[in-house]
């Protein structure tokens, strides 16, 4: 019998946006962006399988030969996409729908809504694991009310930034420290 799988769709852009207009309020320098190997290293680690990551990316003109190399490298299958509209997002949802039947697992890194009822239908099957990644704040409540779903946050579950980010949030009790604030 073959070993199972979480496929790890990423929506980067949607993730770079979000860290940039809701989290930092402009444009994300390099290092401030998440560490995409320690995304991918963390699907695999959370549910003790081996991760696919297809990280999905609009390509309006020539290919970022050197972003599809840097994934390349740390294991990702780069899926560039050119045409009209939210190409991505059009994208994502074909491959979550092609998922339904193949005996796989699913994270979807992103905080769009729009994967919701792709999602859904993919946690009707009972024995399959469904999660969605990203900054939970902003993660729409669509996603979050998919039954079974499991929630990451990149920053606090996943680890993926080299530094700590500007975020508000709520500390449960036993994770208050006071010199975070002294």
């Amino acid at each position: 019998m073959a070993e199972r799988t979480t496929y790890l769709l990423v929506d980067g852009e949607n993730i770079d946006a979000t860290l940039g207009v809701s989290v930092l309020g402009r444009r994300p320098q390099p290092e401030e962006r998440p560490r995409w190997n320690t995304v991918l290293a963390h699907a695999e680690r959370a549910w003790r399988q081996p991760a696919r990551g297809l990280f999905f990316l609009a390509v309006p003109g020539e290919l970022p030969l050197p972003f599809v190399q840097a994934l390349i490298s740390i294991g990702y299958t780069p899926v560039p996409l050119r045409g009209e509209g939210k190409v991505v997002d059009i994208a994502i949802q074909r491959t979550a729908e092609a998922l339904v039947e193949r005996d796989a697992d699913v994270m979807l890194v992103s905080h769009d809504g729009d994967f919701a009822p792709q999602l859904q239908q993919l946690a009707e099957r009972s024995e399959r694991r469904v999660g969605v990644v990203g900054f939970g704040e902003f993660m729409a409540g669509s996603l979050r009310d998919v039954p079974g779903v499991e929630l990451f946050d990149l920053e606090y579950d996943v680890s993926a930034f080299t530094s700590r980010l500007p975020r508000v949030r709520v500390i449960p009790i036993d994770e208050f420290d006071p010199l975070e604030f002294l």
